[in-house]
């Protein structure tokens, strides 16, 4: 013989039954099925998330380039594929940018009757901001388009998930040696563009505006410092990073299919090209406001 279950005595007359409920915000939505309803994220959030990845992949690169081993081989490919398609073009870019702010300045200068001033003036504009922007530009717009499209088309074959299962790192493995190809290629570019926009300016400035080369060759060295030389130098390996980690970040995460990967590449160089600008603009700033002018 089993024991008698206990039975529950009844409530007593007058108490309602206690009940569960849900406060308004508490409820959650169910589907047809029954099951609760997900949260759709906002896409008011979303470049606030796409921000905070990108940053994210920008500290992950740099803790990785510490990491062993260095991907040697694949960074002397990538530094060669940069260069070889950037160099013809930053050589010949800078020609008319070199002419277009000399002829400008020797213009404005002889209106206001400085004339002997107009090689320092051009010299300057050319080191510390053409020569850097040019180079952000070819970067991005030749170099950090292929490496988008690269890694925006492994990842739609799933090579880099089958990277991941056998437990090699994409960012150390592919990212790393790109990013720091790029950091190079901007450095050593900006050097080329320096000396062959001053070389235009002064060739333009004195042929077709009849400056002296004496004058020209003493504005500029009384004008320029090598703090200024500095500044273009850093901006170029700070645009150079920046390219390379937007254009990883948009291969990175194409979304669909091959279609996607096309508008990946044209994301990276819009958004490469607004980062490059406001970037240039707060290292002026900076620079402007910690180096005194020579002669001030």
């Amino acid at each position: 013989m089993t024991a008698p279950l206990p039975v529950r005595p009844p409530d007593p007359p007058g108490e309602p039954a206690p009940t569960l409920s849900r406060t308004p915000a508490e409820a959650v939505p169910e589907t047809p099925s029954g099951a609760p309803e997900q949260r759709r994220p906002s896409r008011l959030l979303a470049p606030l998330r796409e921000t905070g990845k990108l940053f994210a992949l920008g500290l992950a690169v740099a803790r990785a380039i510490l990491r062993r081993p260095f991907q040697l081989r694949e960074f002397i490919e990538q530094f060669w594929f940069v260069a070889s398609v950037t160099i013809l073009p930053a050589a010949l870019v800078s020609i008319p940018f070199g002419a277009v702010i000399a002829l400008q300045v020797g213009s404005l200068t002889q209106q206001l009757g400085a004339q002997s001033f107009t090689g320092g003036a051009s010299v300057l504009a050319v080191i510390q901001q053409a020569s850097p922007i040019i180079v952000a530009l070819l970067i991005s717009g030749a170099a950090g388009s292929a490496i988008c499209a690269d890694l925006g088309s492994r990842k739609i074959r799933e090579e880099l998930d089958a990277m991941e299962v056998m437990g090699v790192s994409p960012i150390q493995r592919l990212v790393v040696p790109r990013v720091l190809a790029t950091m190079l290629v901007a450095v050593l570019l900006n050097g080329l563009i320096s000396v062959v926009g001053t070389l235009g300016g002064y060739f333009f400035n004195v042929i077709m505006q009849n400056g002296t080369p004496g004058a020209y060759l003493a504005s500029f060295s009384a004008l320029a410092q090598l703090p200024d030389l500095y500044v273009s130098e850093l901006k170029a390996l700070i645009f150079g990073f920046i390219a390379g980690i937007v254009a990883a970040h948009r291969g990175l995460n194409p979304r669909g299919g091959p279609k996607g990967v096309g508008d990946a590449v044209n994301q990276s160089v819009v958004i490469t090209f607004m980062l490059l600008f406001f970037v240039n603009m707060v290292l002026t700033a900076i620079y402007l406001q910690i180096v005194p002018a020579k002669g001030g």
